[in-house]
């Protein structure tokens, strides 16, 4: 999917964000430390003054907020494009990116459920009025519809009776710190094969 990166030339990460950050603020602290295969160089929001940018700014990375309009898409892609950006990384942007986008751009997402299961912006809340007894995470790659791209990662957690959207979002977050920096490391090491809606990791195990 991407070229192969090295810790002296490092893939370029955008990353999109909406709110506080709490994933971006785990890819700060592993990948732009030094020595790593990948390292954010950008990051958008879709309004200002959220958290998220905070942290871009304490971590002296380059950041801009891009609120919803009818060129948004180019705008932003333009934006990302001056800043190298090779892999965009949903974590945690509430918008769906367009044609225009991702003709230019390969993006991955992080959503809360195991997709297909639970698509769209309530997720947790979803999985909860159900009355599934596990949920999970999904990184996926972006292909223009809601959550419906070609899945990379998941991993599960169980749903306790007594959970509410808080707790469960709680346990999300673990697995969403762990699954997303590690969805980028396979990708920066080319280790990602898609066929179809299939990926595959080779030189491992599948996953």
């Amino acid at each position: 999917m991407l070229r192969p990166a090295t810790p002296d030339d490092p893939l370029r990460l955008g990353v999109l964000v909406s709110g506080a950050g709490s994933n971006l603020q785990v890819l700060l602290d592993t990948f732009n430390g030094g020595g790593r295969e990948a390292r954010v160089v950008a990051v958008a929001a879709t309004r200002p003054g959220v958290r998220a940018l905070e942290r871009a700014a304490a971590a002296g990375v380059p950041h801009e907020a891009f609120p919803l309009a009818d060129d948004r898409d180019v705008r932003l892609a333009d934006w990302l494009d001056g800043h190298g950006v090779e892999l965009v990384v949903c974590a945690g942007w509430m918008g769906i990116l367009t044609a225009p986008f991702l003709e230019r751009h390969v993006a991955i997402n992080l959503h809360p459920a195991l997709l297909p299961a639970f698509p769209g912006a309530h997720a947790v809340r979803d999985a909860l009025d159900h009355g599934v007894r596990v949920t999970g995470v999904t990184v996926h790659v972006v292909d223009g519809g809601v959550d419906s791209g070609p899945i990379l990662l998941q991993a599960a957690v169980p749903v306790h009776y007594d959970d509410d959207a808080e707790t469960l979002s709680a346990r999300l977050h673990q697995l969403e710190h762990r699954l997303l920096p590690q969805a980028i490391s396979l990708l920066a090491a080319d280790r990602v094969e898609l066929s179809g809606r299939r990926a595959r990791v080779v030189d491992g195990e599948d996953s």
